[in-house]
């Protein structure tokens, strides 16, 4: 019998070239050492403003998303926002690591920065209502904590990703 099928990790060349050719994520970039950063502007409708947003993966880690501009917490008057991991800089909740909503097997252009878009406008509907109706779960750090503790390796992986210079 043959071992379930595993889709291979994507490498940081593969990443980069398809935020290069994908027409959602215009904008510049590069890899240094085992990190790709990528920056480009998104704007989630029409009458939105535009933002500019800093995605960075390392390699064995995971995605993070930032926006650089707007400020954020200006934008919402000092209310805290939701589904975000920090605030300064801005570190969009994108998806649960525990959970493993996202595998190194998927395009950062098609998974993280559809996301990210979509959080944005989120975002701009939670600063006009005052109510997040994004769905989706953030946990606590704490509860987190927990999770990680629980699930060998997932640590190291999580914490792998944090920002690129």
């Amino acid at each position: 019998m043959s071992p379930p099928f595993r889709p291979r990790r994507l490498t940081l060349a593969q990443q980069h070239v398809n935020l290069r050719a994908s027409p959602i994520t215009r904008g510049d970039g590069g890899i240094a050492g085992s990190a790709l950063t990528w920056r480009f502007q998104a704007s989630p409708s029409p009458i939105s403003r535009t933002y500019d947003l800093r995605l960075t993966y390392r390699v064995n880690g995971v995605p993070a998303t930032f926006v650089d501009q707007p400020d954020l917490t200006s934008l919402a008057n000092g209310a805290r926002i939701p589904h975000l991991y920090s605030e300064q800089p801005a570190r969009l909740c994108l998806y649960l690591p525990s959970a493993y909503e996202w595998r190194s097997s998927m395009l950062l252009g098609r998974t993280i920065v559809p996301w990210a878009i979509l959080w944005l406008w989120f975002f701009e509907d939670w600063l006009a209502t005052g109510e997040w109706r994004g769905g989706g779960v953030h946990v606590s750090p704490d509860i987190e904590a927990e999770i990680m503790a629980n699930s060998p390796g997932l640590s190291e992986v999580l914490h792998s990703g944090k920002e690129a210079a």
